[in-house]
């Protein structure tokens, strides 16, 4: 066997991340040339129904396609596509193709074409085909959870959502929604305001009740949002940057719904690329740009979507994409390890007095390594009972009671905190413990100012949304 074949053997039997997209990176996918990336055979492809073949019908858009399914139904006569006899045999199929349609065209999925590869889908867009389906099922008594169902919607498309849930509770359903938005806080029938601040100052009922309820409470903040006492202030005195640098210019996109289009983004200024939903924000950004600046200037593999040239890269440097994947796959990945800051929190308990003594150096605080780590539970603070079928179950370890260090290392103490106490400070407390060390407060500081206040400095990334 050659090399080819060891590393489709190694790609299907690793269960690493990492090593996986190691292998993928000596990989690409290609349209199967016997089909053409249709995926089915001669015979399934020569078949049509009212002027289309499946392949056809698969490649539209799902408003487009329920146009096509209610030409199916018109009324018998010359313009009918289908036979009487077709028509009898195809009638029920069609009505729950059409009302299959018309639910994801009530949660604003017109756009999307009906062979979109699940992948390409935002989490949004997925949330919203999940919630198509089930108003599909016409399920009784069910009670349906939601975590921000609007994210990602423009305006206009969220008053369809809205009347998608209402749909789903006029139906005899319980309808949860975990939500920011204005417009579906008040469409709700009862709202649980929690508070009052985040993290270790939150965790209360504000108040319960009807959104006049909650909007007449005097302790509640969203409440004082509610009835127009605070608004979101506008942009008004922030001096608008003009672009200095040069841009980056991206010509010929033309990835899903794109329309060959050239686009400038000026350099030195923030840009905000906007627009309805399915528009094509994240097909030309997250899925164009940011691959094809990834490949040119970081030497990634990332495989970016049809475009015909992409100049103004000599102004660039790197691209740094920001996204919302988990900062860590195990408990011991936390903010602290994540932004560096650790690093300098351990050098500051290296130089005590105490440490001194013992001949501790910086690796001794740090709990990916043997030496000051608890050996029972590795560092974790926890430990993994496996469940064979259901889930593995993380809990705390019994030796060092969560702290991750063993007790030797507990001794060492800098300003009478251990180095356990100080992964278990959130981000303002942090603040005043090392008021004094410039670097460690430029760190927090960071944090702080991107509203992290209430974080640990050692909460497992696990628990981070």
């Amino acid at each position: 066997h050659g090399i080819i074949y060891h590393i489709n053997r190694l790609f299907r039997q690793t269960k690493s991340d990492y090593t996986r997209r190691w292998y993928a990176s000596f990989m690409n996918q290609r349209p199967c040339p016997a089909c053409s990336g249709t995926r089915l055979r001669p015979e399934a492809r020569a078949v049509k129904l009212g002027g289309k073949t499946l392949v056809e019908v698969s490649q539209m858009a799902i408003d487009e396609a329920y146009n096509w399914v209610t030409s199916l139904s018109a009324p018998t006569g010359d313009s009918q596509p289908l036979t009487d006899e077709q028509f009898e045999i195809a009638e029920e199929l069609l009505k729950e193709i059409r009302d299959r349609l018309q639910f994801m065209l009530n949660v604003g999925l017109h756009y999307l074409t009906l062979d979109r590869p699940a992948p390409s889908l935002s989490g949004g867009e997925g949330q919203r085909i999940r919630l198509a389906s089930q108003i599909g099922c016409g399920l009784v008594g069910v009670l349906y959870i939601l975590d921000e169902p609007s994210i990602g919607l423009h305006m206009r498309d969220n008053e369809a959502l809205i009347e998608t849930l209402e749909q789903l509770r006029d139906m005899g359903n319980t309808v949860l929604v975990v939500e920011h938005d204005e417009e579906t806080m008040r469409a709700a029938d009862w709202l649980i305001d929690l508070g009052p601040g985040a993290g270790v100052q939150g965790g209360e009922i504000i108040c319960a009740g009807t959104p006049e309820q909650v909007m007449a409470h005097p302790q509640s903040l969203t409440g004082r949002y509610l009835r127009g006492e605070l608004v979101v202030t506008g942009p008004n005195g922030r001096i608008r940057r003009k672009p200095q640098n040069g841009s980056i210019v991206l010509e010929g996109a033309r990835l899903h719904n794109l329309k060959n289009i050239t686009v400038s983004f000026p350099l030195g200024t923030m840009i905000c690329v906007t627009g309805v939903s399915g528009s094509g924000k994240s097909s030309l950004v997250s899925s164009t740009l940011e691959p094809a600046l990834a490949r040119a200037l970081n030497n990634a593999q990332a495989t970016p979507g049809p475009y015909s040239r992409l100049t103004g890269l000599e102004h660039l440097d790197k691209v740094i994409n920001i996204t919302q994947d988990p900062i860590g796959r195990t408990p011991r990945s936390n903010p602290a390890t994540y932004v560096k800051l650790f690093d300098e929190i351990r050098k500051v308990f290296a130089s005590t007095p105490e440490a001194k003594a013992r001949g501790y150096k910086a690796g001794r605080f740090s709990f990916n390594v043997k030496g000051g780590r608890c050996d029972a539970c590795g560092g974790y603070g926890q430990r993994k009972v496996e469940m064979h079928f259901l889930a593995d179950v993380w809990v705390t370890c019994r030796e060092c009671g969560g702290a991750r260090y063993n007790r030797d290392t507990l001794a060492v103490r800098y300003k009478g905190k251990t180095i356990a106490d100080v992964l278990d400070m959130d981000v303002q407390e942090a603040l005043a413990f090392f008021a004094h060390h410039p670097k460690i407060s430029r760190m927090l500081q960071m944090l702080h100012d991107v509203g992290l206040d209430y974080v640990k400095l050692g909460q497992s990334a696990l628990t981070l949304s």
